[in-house]
Formats: structure tokens, C-alpha cells, sequence
């Protein structure tokens, strides 16, 4: 046994030195592999044919079955598989091994799948389209983090269950004016403060169901995936016009719920202190930069023909404002606001670090994905879209998943994706079909940490703060397995069962 002891006690100390003494490699091959994507960039012109912008050149990716390049093996996935359950698993039983060397695995991940991609398929192009996405996706997420960080809101009033429901009820309708993100980052700091004395992780859960995913489901605006619709040729207010009877009831369902746990929180009632009942609101320079940040979404040659493009970087306009409003938001905040929010940058460098290994990893997984639904688009009914959409949106990006069931269901009906006129056509014809992948595409993203964007951000936030948030299955078995199942479960079986 005292052999054992000692060969275990060696093992841990060598795995951390290894990891050490490898750390500074793996950064000097991901900066290389990114430098080499730059160049590739560069020198192909491979976005400049499509006529987009290289952030948007992933919504051509989304709907390629594999004609130019062949489709990698089901083993390449693994490496995706890995990730999840390293961030699922590491938090809870390593953790302070996995918080110092979580950036390291996500990398190494990421790049076994670039690499496998560069030497194996000899396919930059699906490289480079999910190098886009993942720019303009930190790049959103980063400068909607920096610029709330430095408005402070201030309730001078007691935490009940009725004041929390109406502070989730209000991110809903929010998250479908600045998104998800948008209304998740300004919200969820006074949220916290205003149940410091309460605050239980189950608050933090339920703002991320709300706030962070169901909420924005009636406009382009609310989730990336609906903003990729818009762009291929659905109307703006077609999802609002669609949707809200079904986004009403699950709101309420999902709130209902919350009220019901929430009353049973008796902690804080024996804090005495005096309300004023007022609302205080501190930092509007930083809310003219949110205007900026919305604003410049829809500044792009996809949305707006007097937009150059920038191609073949990977990279717009867009992201440009959006990375120089990261850097001004910050400098001209009132420091007191951000010292008011506890603010710091742990959170949005914890998703890049792991999110682009999560990008690198699930592109063998999607387009494995794009090809099955192809295939099988004429047998799959609005219901199935709907489980297939949803369960996959859970765990991948639910943007490109989106428009793989969006191509699926146009090639069942003759359609063209490419073609705008059609896409228009299948939301007039069969809104059914639409309907199902658009729901479950936004409502499923609640499922898991990784399901949308501001997911891991509010965890995040939340953690930053001290609260102890639940590991990745805990969250999915202990809470939205049990209570957002049965109500998606509801969904389909009075809007999508036996239909289409």
C-alpha cells in the first residue's frame, strides 16, 4: 500500500509538471496554427466569391454537405466528445487542476482537430469559416460583457419571489431588443445583488432558462439562429408573428416554476433593513455603446449592400466595431461602476479559452450533421425537426445546427437555401417546418452550459461572485432535464405531434 501511495503520489505532481512544462508549447502552436489560418486567409480568396463578409462565410459552411472535401470519419468527433466531458467532469472532480489548466485541454482539443483538417482532409476552407464564426462570436459576447459592465443598477428594494419573477419577465421581453446576451450581461449582476441575502444557484439556473434563452425567440435580434433565418430570407417580424403563443406559455410555464421554488427560500427574512423602493441607474455612456454594439449587428454586406466587405479576412466591419468598443466601453466606464459590479475579465476569458475549443472540435460533428439531414430531409415531419433541432442545439452551436435542419427542410420541398425568394416561399407555404427548428433552436439552448453563449457567461459571472453553481450534469440532470423537459415535451405534443 505505501508503494501505491508513493507511485500516486509521484504520478500527480509529474501530470502537473508535464502540463507545465508543455503550457507554453501549446500556446506557441495555437498562435502558430491561428497565424497560419491568417496566411491561408489571406492567399486563398475563399470567401470573396460569396460575396459576404468572413463572418458571415460560416452560414455558406452551415449548408455544404461535403462536395468539395471528404467528410471526416465518426472517430473525429471524439475529441469534441472529450472536451464535454472534460468541463462537465473537471470543475467537480479536479478542480484546481482544471482551473489552471483548462485553456491547455481545450487547445490541445482544438487542435487536434485543425490539424487533423490541414494534414489529413487538406481542408482549409472549413478551418477558416469556423475561424469567422468564432471571431464574431467572442467578439459579440466581449463587447456586450465589457460595455454592461460599467452600467450599474441599483434596486433599493426587498427580494421577494414577485420581484424576481418580474425581473426575469422583464429580460424576456429585453432579450428580444438587445438579444440574449445583451439582456443576460445587463441583467444578472442586479440580479445577484438585489438576492445577496437569498442567493441560491437555482436563481442563477432559472435566469439562464429565461433570460439567456427562451426570452429571445420572437425576433432576429434574440438568438443567432433566427438572425441566420433572417438573413437567408425570413421576414423580421415572421418569428413574432409565429412564435409568440408558443414562447407566452413556456415563459410562464418556466416562471411559474421559479415562483413556486422561489417562495420556499426563507433565507435573508431575518435581515433587517430599510427600502427606499427607489431604482437608481448609473452609466449611460456605456449604454450609448450597447446601441453601438446593436446597431453595428446588422452592419454587413448580408444585411446592408452599401457595406463593403472586408474579405478575404475572416473577419467585418462588424467585428471591428465591435472589438474597439471592447477597448473603449472599458476606458470610458466610471470606475466606480465596475468597481460597484465586482467587474473583472475572468469570465469572457473563460469562454474564449474554452469556446474556441468547442468551435474547433464539433465542426466534424456538424458536418456529419448537415450531411444525415440532407439525406433524410424527406423523412423527417415538423415533430422530429423539432427533437432533432432542439436535442442537438443542447450540446452544439445552435446557429449552424439551425441551418443545417433549415437546408434539410428546404431541399424536402424542392427549395434552394441559397436562394432568399425560397426560403421566403417555405415561411409562407409551411410554417410548420419553420416554426419547429426556429422553437426548438432558441428553447433548447437552455439545457446545458454550452447550449447558447450566455450560458457560460452568467455561470461564470455567478462563479466570479462566489456562488456555487452547479457542474455541468448536475445542471442537466438536476435542472433542466426535470423541469424544462417536461415543458418542451408540452410544446411538442400541443404545437408538433402527429403534424407535417
Amino acid at each position: 500500500m505505501e508503494d501505491e501511495s508513493r507511485d500516486c503520489s509521484g504520478v500527480i505532481p509529474l501530470t502537473l509538471k508535464i502540463f507545465q512544462t508543455t503550457g507554453k508549447l501549446m500556446k506557441k502552436i495555437v498562435f502558430l496554427l491561428i497565424v497560419v489560418l491568417f496566411i491561408m486567409s489571406a492567399s486563398l480568396n475563399v470567401f470573396a466569391s460569396s460575396g459576404i463578409s468572413g463572418a458571415n462565410a460560416v452560414i455558406e459552411q452551415a449548408v455544404e454537405t461535403g462536395a468539395e472535401h471528404p467528410l471526416p470519419p465518426a472517430y473525429m468527433v471524439l475529441p469534441f466528445i472529450l472536451l464535454l466531458l472534460a468541463i462537465a467532469t473537471g470543475p467537480l472532480f479536479y478542480h484546481h487542476f482544471w482551473e489552471k489548466h483548462y485553456p491547455k485541454i481545450s487547445a490541445l482539443l482544438g487542435t487536434i482537430t485543425v490539424l487533423y483538417y490541414l494534414i489529413v482532409l487538406h481542408d482549409p476552407r472549413s478551418l477558416l469559416h469556423t475561424f469567422a464564426e468564432y471571431l464574431s462570436f467572442i467578439a459579440l459576447l466581449a463587447s456586450l460583457f465589457i460595455a454592461s459592465g460599467g452600467i450599474l443598477i441599483k434596486f433599493d428594494k426587498k427580494a421577494t419571489p414577485l420581484l424576481n419573477v418580474a425581473i426575469l419577465l422583464i429580460g424576456a421581453v429585453i432579450a428580444n431588443v438587445i438579444g440574449t446576451t445583451g439582456a443576460s450581461m445587463l441583467l444578472i449582476r442586479p440580479f445577484m445583488k438585489i438576492n445577496q441575502h437569498r442567493i441560491k444557484p437555482y436563481q442563477i439556473i432559472f435566469f439562464i432558462f429565461v433570460v439567456s434563452n427562451i426570452g429571445g425567440a420572437l425576433t432576429p435580434i434574440g438568438d443567432p439562429p433566427l438572425f441566420l433565418g433572417f438573413l437567408r430570407g425570413v421576414e423580421f417580424f415572421w418569428f413574432v408573428q409565429h412564435i409568440w403563443y408558443i414562447w407566452l406559455p413556456t415563459v410562464l410555464a418556466v416562471v411559474a416554476v421559479f415562483y413556486f421554488v422561489d417562495s420556499r427560500n426563507k433565507d435573508g427574512e431575518d435581515v433587517e433593513n430599510s427600502y427606499t423602493g427607489k431604482i437608481e441607474f448609473h452609466g449611460l455612456k456605456n449604454v450609448g455603446f450597447l446601441l453601438i454594439i446593436l446597431i453595428s449587428v446588422f452592419i454587413d454586406p448580408a444585411v446592408m449592400n452599401w457595406v463593403p466587405s472586408l474579405a478575404p479576412l475572416p473577419f467585418g466591419i462588424r467585428e471591428i466595431i465591435m472589438f474597439s468598443v471592447c477597448y473603449l466601453s472599458y476606458k470610458m466606464a466610471d470606475k466606480e461602476n465596475l468597481v460597484a459590479n465586482e467587474f473583472n475579465f475572468e469570465p469572457i476569458k473563460e469562454v474564449a479559452y474554452l469556446f474556441i475549443g468547442i468551435f474547433a472540435t464539433m465542426i466534424p460533428a456538424l458536418q456529419l450533421i448537415a450531411h444525415e439531414a440532407n439525406l433524410m430531409g424527406d423523412q423527417l415531419n415538423a415533430g422530429i425537426f423539432y427533437w432533432a433541432t432542439g436535442s442537438l442545439s443542447a450540446f452544439l452551436d445552435n446557429a449552424p445546427t439551425y441551418l443545417n435542419f433549415l437546408s434539410a427542410q428546404m431541399g424536402k420541398f424542392g427549395l434552394d437555401i441559397n436562394v432568399k425568394d425560397q426560403v421566403h416561399q417555405l415561411s409562407i407555404d409551411f410554417p410548420l417546418y419553420l416554426q419547429s427548428i426556429s422553437v426548438a433552436a432558441v428553447f433548447f439552448g437552455a439545457m446545458t452550459y454550452i447550449g447558447n453563449g450566455p450560458n457560460f457567461m452568467v455561470k461564470s459571472i455567478a462563479e466570479s461572485s462566489g456562488i456555487k453553481m452547479p457542474s455541468f450534469f448536475a445542471y442537466l440532470f438536476k435542472y433542466a432535464i426535470p423541469i424544462l423537459l417536461p415543458i418542451f415535451t408540452i410544446v411538442w405534443l400541443i404545437w408538433y405531434y402527429g403534424k407535417g
